[in-house]
C-alpha cells in the first residue's frame, strides 16, 4: 500500500468519506479558519468575578493553559467519555517499517474501530458481544489501560441498553459470567498476573460485574398489549418456517415456551436435525449418536453434546472486514481509501476470533 504522507517521518493525511469519494482532510479548513477569527476578536484578557467581587484579570497564555488542563482532567475523570479516534478502520501492520514504527496492537484496533457506536446497530450488537466475551476469557490483560477502561464502558453501555430494551439478556448473562470468572482468577493471582491499575480498581470492576448481573437476574419482560395480529395468530406452517429460520437451539427452546403449539414445532425431530446438519459434519455427529427409547436419534440431545465438543457457525447481521490489499480493517458501511482497482475483490469478512487472531505475533 502507498504511503498517503507528506514524508516518511509524517503520521500520514487524514481523509474523510464524502458523497464524490475519500477527500483530504486539510488541517487549515475554512470551517477552522473562521473558528480561528472570531476567537482573535474575543479580548486578549479575561476578567473573572468571584463572589467577594474582587476581579482577576488573566492572560490569553493563562486561559489556553487552564482550558488544556480541564480539558485533559475531563477526559481522565470522566469514565464515559469515548476520547480515542474519529476513524473507524485501522491499518493493521505487524513489524516496523520506514513509515511506521511499532506494530498495531489488539487494544489500539479495540479503541480505534468505535465500538461504543457499533452496539447502538441492532445487526453489529451480537458482533461486539461476543468479541468482548472472547476478550474476556483470554486477552484482558493483554489489553492496554486505556483499552481496558474503553472495555468496561462499553460493557456498561451494553448492559445498560439490554436492561432498557430487554434485548438478548442470555448472551449478556455468559458474557458477564465468564468475565467475573476471569476477574475472579486475575484477582487472586495478582502477584503471578500484570494487571493495569490499582487492585482495588479491579475489585470494585468485579462488585459492578456482580452488580449487573443480578440486575439481569431480576429483569422482567415488558408486556406489550397490542390488539392486532399476534404470533399465535399466524399459521402452523408460518411457525414451522420461523423455527426453521433459527440457528440458535436455545433460541428454539425459548420460543417454545410461548404458547402450547409453539412448543409442539419446536420438539420436531426434523428441526433438530436440520440444526445439527447445519452447525456439525457428519463425521462429528456421527460419532455422538444418542438413541431415544424408541431406538430413533434423539437430535435435540445430540445438537447440545456436540455444542460441547464442536464450535458451532456463527452468524451475524454485520462484521468487521479486512482488506488484504490495503491491510485495513474497517466496517463494510464505512468504507476505507483503498487503492486497489477492484476493492470488493480484496475484502474478506472478519469473525471474532479471527479479529483476536490477527493481533497475535
Amino acid at each position: 500500500m502507498p504511503f498517503l504522507g507528506q514524508d516518511w517521518r509524517s503520521p500520514g493525511w487524514r481523509w474523510v468519506k464524502t458523497e464524490d469519494g475519500w477527500k483530504r482532510c486539510e488541517p487549515f479548513s475554512p470551517a477552522l479558519e473562521d473558528g480561528n477569527n472570531q476567537l482573535n476578536d474575543i479580548s486578549h484578557t479575561v476578567i473573572i468575578t468571584g463572589d467577594d467581587e474582587n476581579e482577576e484579570e488573566y492572560s490569553t497564555e493563562d486561559c489556553e493553559f487552564a482550558a488544556k488542563k480541564r480539558k485533559k482532567d475531563h477526559f481522565r475523570n470522566n469514565t464515559d467519555s469515548q476520547c480515542f479516534y474519529r476513524e473507524k478502520w485501522i491499518y493493521v501492520h505487524k513489524e516496523s517499517t520506514r513509515e511506521r514504527h511499532g506494530y498495531c496492537t489488539l487494544g489500539e484496533a479495540f479503541n480505534r474501530l468505535d465500538f461504543s457506536s457499533a452496539i447502538q446497530d441492532i445487526r453489529r450488537f451480537n458482533y461486539v458481544v461476543k468479541l468482548l466475551q472472547l476478550i474476556a476469557k483470554s486477552q484482558l490483560t493483554s489489553l492496554s489501560g486505556a483499552a481496558q477502561k474503553n472495555y468496561f464502558n462499553i460493557l456498561d453501555k451494553i448492559v445498560q441498553k439490554v436492561l432498557e430494551d430487554q434485548y438478548n439478556p442470555r448472551l449478556i448473562k455468559d458474557l458477564l459470567q465468564d468475565l467475573s470468572s476471569t476477574l475472579c482468577i486475575l484477582i487472586r493471582g495478582v502477584g503471578k498476573s500484570v494487571l493495569v491499575g490499582n487492585i482495588n480498581i479491579w475489585i470494585c470492576r468485579l462488585e459492578t460485574i456482580l452488580l449487573w448481573q443480578q440486575q439481569l437476574k431480576n429483569l422482567q419482560m415488558n408486556k406489550q398489549v397490542n390488539n392486532g395480529l399476534t404470533l399465535s395468530d399466524l399459521p402452523l406452517h408460518m411457525l414451522n418456517n420461523i423455527l426453521y429460520r433459527f440457528s440458535d437451539g436455545w433460541d428454539i427452546i425459548t420460543l417454545g415456551q410461548v404458547t402450547p403449539t409453539l412448543y409442539m414445532l419446536s420438539e420436531d425431530r426434523q428441526l433438530w436435525k436440520k440444526l445439527c446438519q447445519y452447525h456439525f459434519a457428519e463425521k462429528q455427529f456421527c460419532r455422538h449418536l444418542i438413541p431415544s427409547e424408541k431406538g430413533h436419534i434423539d437430535w435435540k440431545l445430540m445438537y447440545f453434546a456436540l455444542q460441547k465438543y464442536y464450535p458451532i457457525k456463527e452468524q451475524y447481521g454485520d462484521t468487521l472486514h479486512f482488506c488484504r490489499h490495503c491491510s485495513i480493517l474497517f466496517w463494510k458501511d464505512t468504507g476505507h481509501p483503498c487503492t486497489a482497482s477492484d476493492p470488493n475483490t480484496c475484502l474478506m469478512p472478519v469473525s471474532p476470533q479471527h479479529f483476536i487472531d490477527l493481533f497475535k505475533f
